[in-house]
């Protein structure tokens, strides 16, 4: 079973008519996702990829009758086309754009909190894939070919696929790998995401991969040991050995304010609440298979 997205979904894309839109809504279409329109201000009423496009988010949902919508809208302009995708109600939001200013997510996040209806993914993320289901992002549809029962949650979007391909070079599948994003301020974080998979009875195993600053995975951490009905093995690996204090590495999330934010620390932590934390992502995939066995 997936979480977030299914095959039911029916999904807009803000931005279908840039280059990285037109790409990744292909991309999107040929794994099986069910684009229905896109958003593009003053080219309503055209169309591209045999796709309709509407001025508006509402306009959008209006004739689709679509509750997922992914961002591929410039940093500049980015935060209001979440805004207007908040503001009509929309489900789910998966927000690719990378360098929206942290003033403008600001703004974002109170907005969200207000109205209570829309879950927001990202920004700065490659987005949600759940195997036979749907794609609603940037993920290579080659690595995630295999339908299973292990979740994962990532900051990193290079080694959410490296996750996915050692997993499945040990033969099992991914139930959904949900890619957070890197910045400072984003929608939905790892404890809110581990929640999902918890509750999901399909999944029976979650790996969780972090990085550098920040507290979101020790959060997480602490949070799930004191969980009753935790029962599920969950894999840890933090990304990014050395960083000077302080100092950017990658991501905008990933500074280093306070030791505790470090790799080693955090790592530390994960194991002392009961976390399987693995030294490089190519022992995901055996550490798996050590704790299910064959499932």
């Amino acid at each position: 079973m997936s979480i977030l997205i299914n095959k039911k979904n029916k999904v807009i894309v803000q931005g279908l008519t840039g280059k990285e839109g037109l790409f990744h809504t292909e991309q999107m279409i040929s794994y099986g996702t069910t684009i229905v329109g896109g958003v593009t201000p003053g080219k309503g009423g055209t169309s591209s990829l045999n796709i309709p496009i509407f001025n508006t988010v509402e306009e959008a949902i209006n004739n689709t009758g679509a509750d997922v919508s992914v961002i591929f809208v410039p940093p500049a302009f980015a935060s209001d086309a979440i805004l207007e995708s908040i503001y009509a109600n929309i489900k789910l939001i998966v927000c690719i754009t990378e360098g929206i200013p942290v003033s403008d997510m600001v703004i974002v996040k109170e907005f969200l909190k207000k109205e209570k209806k829309s879950t927001l993914i990202g920004p700065n993320c490659p987005g949600i894939i759940s195997p036979k289901e749907s794609k609603v992002g940037i993920m290579p549809n080659s690595i995630f070919n295999r339908k299973g029962k292990i979740g994962i949650i990532s900051r990193s979007g290079t080694l959410t696929y490296e996750a996915a391909d050692q997993i499945v070079k040990f033969g099992y599948g991914i139930s959904t790998a949900v890619g957070i994003g890197g910045d400072t301020i984003i929608g939905m974080n790892i404890k809110d995401i581990m929640n999902l998979f918890l509750e999901d009875i399909e999944t029976k195993c979650i790996i969780m991969i972090g990085e550098i600053g920040g507290k979101l995975e020790i959060e997480a951490a602490e949070w799930i040991k004191m969980k009753k009905n935790k029962k599920k093995p969950i894999i840890g690996f933090i990304a990014g050995t050395t960083a000077p204090k302080g100092k950017t590495m990658g991501h905008a999330g990933a500074i280093v304010e306070k030791k505790i934010e470090t790799a080693q620390a955090k790592m530390d932590i994960l194991k002392k609440n009961g976390i399987h934390v693995v030294q490089s992502p190519e022992d995901i995939g055996i550490t798996v298979h050590e704790l299910l066995g064959s499932i």
